[in-house]
C-alpha cells in the first residue's frame, strides 16, 4: 500500500516534465555567470531545488483539482498531455497528493525566506507572484483565455529566469529579462499545443482557453507567432548585447520547429476540428517538449562555451 501511495504521489508531480525547470535554472545561472557571478555548486543545488519544487507544486495541485473536477475521467491521455493518470488509477491517494502539495508549498516558502535573507527583499514580490500563479493556475487562470495563454510562459520565463539570476547576484538584469522571453514564448506554446487534444474534455468542466474563445486555427497562428518571436528576441539580444557567436547554437532548435509547424499546418490550415489530426499530432507534441527543454540549455552553452 505504501509503495503504491508513494508511486502515485511521485507520478502526480510528472517527473519527466520537471526537466523543464532544470533547463530554466541552467539558463538563468549561465546568464549570471556570464555577467560575472561566482559559481557555487551549493547555491546551484538550492536554486534547482526551489525551481523543481515550484514546478512539482503546480503539477500536484493540477492533478488533484483535475481529479476532483472529474476532468481526468473524460480526458484522453497522451504521453504529452492529459495528466499522469495516476489518481484515476488510485483515487484513494487523492488526499495524500493534496497534503504533499501543501508540504511542498511550505518548503518553497522556507526556501524563499532563505533566498531573501541571503540576497535581499527585492526578491519578495517576484516570489509572491510565483506562489500566486501556483495556487490559482488550475482553479482560476484556466478560465481566463488570455491570462491562461501567457501565464505559463510568464512563470517559467521572466519570473523564474529573473529569480534565478537574482539569487546568484542580488540584483536584476536587463539581459536576463530579455533572454527570459525565449522560454516565455516557448512555454506558452507548450501549454497551448497540449490544449488541443484536451479541448473537448476541458470544455466539460468549464475551462475557457484561447482555443475555445476563437478556434484551433487561431491557436496555431498564435503558436507560430510565438515561435517566430522567440527567435527574433534571441537574434535581437545577440546583436544588442554583443553576445558570443556561440549563442547561435540555440537556433539548432529550428531543426524541430520547421517539421513541427508543417504538422500543425497540415492538420489545421483548412479545419479547426482537433480530431482531424488524430495521432498525427503526437510527434508535434513531442518535438514541442524537446524544444522547450533544449533551447534554454543551448543558450546557456552559447554564453559559457567561450570562457571554457
Amino acid at each position: 500500500m505504501k509503495n503504491h501511495l508513494f508511486k502515485t504521489i511521485l507520478l502526480t508531480t510528472r517527473p519527466p516534465f520537471l526537466l523543464l525547470s532544470l533547463s530554466i535554472v541552467i539558463l538563468g545561472s549561465a546568464i549570471a555567470v556570464y555577467q560575472g557571478a561566482e559559481w557555487s555548486v551549493g547555491l546551484f543545488g538550492l536554486i534547482t531545488l526551489g525551481a523543481v519544487l515550484s514546478h512539482a507544486a503546480v503539477n500536484l495541485l493540477n492533478e488533484y483539482q483535475d481529479f476532483q473536477s472529474g476532468l481526468d475521467s473524460v480526458t484522453e491521455k497522451t504521453p504529452f498531455s492529459g495528466g499522469s493518470g495516476a489518481l484515476p488509477a488510485h483515487p484513494e491517494a487523492a488526499p495524500y497528493v493534496f497534503k504533499t502539495f501543501l508540504a511542498v508549498l511550505a518548503l518553497l516558502v522556507c526556501l524563499g525566506v532563505i533566498f531573501i535573507f541571503l540576497k535581499g527583499w527585492a526578491l519578495l514580490p517576484l516570489g509572491g507572484l510565483g506562489l500566486l500563479l501556483i495556487v490559482t493556475y488550475t482553479s482560476k487562470i484556466t478560465h481566463l483565455p488570455w491570462v491562461c495563454l501567457v501565464a505559463p510562459g510568464f512563470a517559467f520565463g521572466p519570473i523564474m529566469v529573473s529569480g534565478v539570476y537574482f539569487v546568484w547576484t542580488g540584483e536584476f538584469s536587463v539581459l536576463a529579462l530579455v533572454l527570459s522571453m525565449v522560454p516565455f514564448f516557448w512555454v506558452n506554446n507548450l501549454l497551448l499545443l497540449n490544449q488541443i487534444p484536451d479541448l473537448k474534455a476541458d470544455q466539460t468542466v468549464g475551462r475557457f482557453n484561447i482555443l475555445m474563445q476563437y478556434n484551433v486555427r487561431t491557436g496555431v497562428g498564435i503558436f507560430t507567432l510565438f515561435a517566430v518571436l522567440s527567435y527574433l528576441v534571441l537574434w535581437g539580444a545577440k546583436a544588442f548585447f554583443q553576445l558570443p557567436v556561440t549563442v547561435w547554437l540555440a537556433f539548432l532548435g529550428m531543426i524541430l520547429v520547421i517539421p513541427m509547424l508543417k504538422i500543425l499546418f497540415s492538420c489545421y490550415l483548412k479545419t479547426d476540428i482537433p480530431i482531424s489530426c488524430g495521432q498525427k499530432l503526437q510527434p508535434a507534441l513531442g518535438m514541442n517538449v524537446i524544444i522547450n527543454i533544449l533551447t534554454p540549455i543551448l543558450i546557456a552553452l552559447g554564453l559559457l562555451l567561450p570562457s571554457v
